[in-house]
């Protein structure tokens, strides 16, 4: 049986490796035109084909998103621009533009084509029109439940992708209007400036119209007996520890759900480190129930910034026997850390002693950025980090 996909964002090269290595099946990736992040950093074509030799030699694929709402001034040069993307080894396009999706099959059939979420498909006779123009797999809208999405994959033979994890947009499934009318620029040209964050005043607290995240870690097991093709995260803009953090969690559910080695105690654990990561509250949203005041927040919402992620481990000194790191918040002599790998390994570690380069010792490291040395028996394998569990 094939394992349901592990689709993860990358907002960069460095965002790229890190989630591949972590644990993703596949990328999405969105190139300097024609994606709905423009704000992102964004791929260069000769980017684009670094990230798909990186990937292709882990036997993962890479997914470019194209899925703006074209204007006729967006059409000049973009066949062009499909062309060179093809020529980089792109694996598939994310599009919700019909004569996108004509000339891509046309024109180059050997590249998928799935049909963005910006479609806002919620019906299995969509699915059933996209895919006899070809479509491949269809990216749903987040607004389905449970039940919707099982009814749509049982009357169609597309592969079906759905959002696991991230921010949800308060408009449906990504079609935004407030963007454009509040600051003049475009969520669906790429230009989104999260309105529905801002505060807005009123006669008593100020109101908001944000959503709460989506977290489904919880329902993994029902998206794989139902046949969901692929999972997909959210968050092409997130940091590397973010990423690390969320798509090596989801590789451990999905792995020990398929070798029944899922435990609650594990489950727990899991759970925690989903949570700790991202600032704001999760829910499943529409899966098991109508979304309700519950998913949302209207007032009084706090967004602290996490601190868990202490440092980057970039090498080893073999000398003195020192792991590497490039330091990412405050941490001191007597803070228990867990050290985690892109393999999967974690290891619970006491700091004892701190070094600088230079191997002169501190009590604490308060310098983000700033080379230290901690000392490690064993060398670990790069992008590894270093979180936080309990100061001292």
């Amino acid at each position: 049986m094939k394992k349901i996909e592990l689709l993860s964002p990358a907002g960069d090269l460095e965002r790229l490796k890190v989630t591949l290595l972590y644990g993703a099946d596949a990328v999405y990736i969105g190139g300097q035109k024609y994606s709905l992040r423009a704000n992102a950093t964004n791929f260069s074509l000769e980017e684009i084909k670094e990230a798909c030799d990186f990937a292709h030699k882990l036997g993962k694929r890479v997914h470019l998103t194209l899925n703006i709402v074209f204007h006729n001034s967006d059409m000049a040069g973009v066949e062009e621009y499909i062309k060179d993307v093809v020529a980089c080894g792109i694996d598939a396009f994310i599009v919700s533009d019909p004569f996108i999706i004509s000339y891509i099959k046309k024109n180059f059939p050997e590249v998928e084509v799935h049909l963005s979420t910006q479609n806002s498909t919620t019906n299995y006779e969509t699915v059933l029109f996209f895919e006899k123009n070809g479509v491949d797999r269809v990216v749903l809208a987040r607004e389905l439940s449970k039940k919707e999405i099982k009814e749509i994959i049982d009357k169609t033979n597309t592969d079906i992708e759905v959002f696991i994890h991230g921010a949800m947009c308060t408009c449906f499934s990504g079609r935004c209007a407030l963007s454009n009318y509040v600051t003049n620029r475009d969520a669906n040209r790429g230009g989104c400036a999260q309105i529905c964050r801002f505060a807005f005043k009123t006669d008593g607290e100020d109101f908001t119209l944000a959503t709460k995240d989506m977290n489904m870690s919880k329902y993994i097991k029902d998206l794989i007996d139902i046949g969901v093709t692929s999972m997909k995260v959210e968050g092409r803009m997130r940091s590397i520890y973010y990423l690390a953090t969320v798509i090596g969690t989801y590789r451990k559910i999905v792995d020990e759900l398929y070798d029944n080695t899922l435990t609650p105690e594990k489950m727990e654990v899991y759970e925690e480190r989903l949570n700790r990561v991202a600032n704001r509250e999760t829910t499943s949203h529409y899966f098991m129930h109508e979304a309700d005041e519950n998913d949302q927040y209207f007032t009084g919402r706090q967004e602290i910034s996490n601190q868990d992620y202490l440092g980057l481990i970039t090498g080893y000194d073999k000398e003195n026997k020192c792991i590497i790191l490039v330091e990412r918040n405050y941490f001191k002599k007597g803070d228990i850390v867990e050290i985690f790998t892109p393999k999967g390994t974690t290891y619970e570690y006491k700091i004892e002693e701190i070094y600088d380069e230079d191997m002169n010792e501190l009590d604490v490291a308060r310098h983000p950025e700033e080379v230290l040395k901690l000392p490690f028996d064993k060398e670990v394998e790069e992008y590894s980090m270093i979180r936080l569990i309990r100061g001292a």
